[in-house]
């Protein structure tokens, strides 16, 4: 059985550990504000990065305290997060040295810390 790949499923596949978050970046700007044409590298030297986010992990895991009574007999393992403050959709801007550049698909991703994380913006009502 073979599962065609669309732009709605191919990233199902895939789950974001801890505090990871999965960005699509954006094409960078080709021309300055006054009209000149940067070449390709000088984008790539940025050290900030933007990108939306497409896929953020279940977040910061909280440590399961341990039971002194009955210590012999199998736990079942209820890991605990604390959430991310990103959110899928958001656009964000991200330290690209504490990133990590991946293909998939084709396509360029960044899988990026909560941490590097500067700044986000979200289209919400207010």
């Amino acid at each position: 059985m073979t599962i065609q790949l669309t732009q709605d499923n191919k990233l199902k596949k895939l789950i974001v550990v801890g505090d990871r978050v999965l960005i699509k970046p954006t094409k960078p700007n080709e021309r300055t504000e006054s009209g000149l044409y940067l070449p390709p590298g000088v984008q790539e030297k940025e050290k900030v990065q933007w990108g939306y986010v497409l896929k953020t992990g279940p977040g910061y895991a909280l440590p399961v305290p341990a039971e002194e009574e009955d210590a012999w007999k199998p736990q079942e393992e209820k890991v605990k997060y604390i959430p991310l403050q990103t959110k899928e959709g958001d656009l964000a801007i991200f330290h690209i040295g504490a990133s990590t550049e991946i293909q998939y698909q084709g396509e360029k991703y960044f899988i990026v810390p909560q941490s590097a994380i500067l700044m986000l913006e979200r289209e919400e009502e207010l």
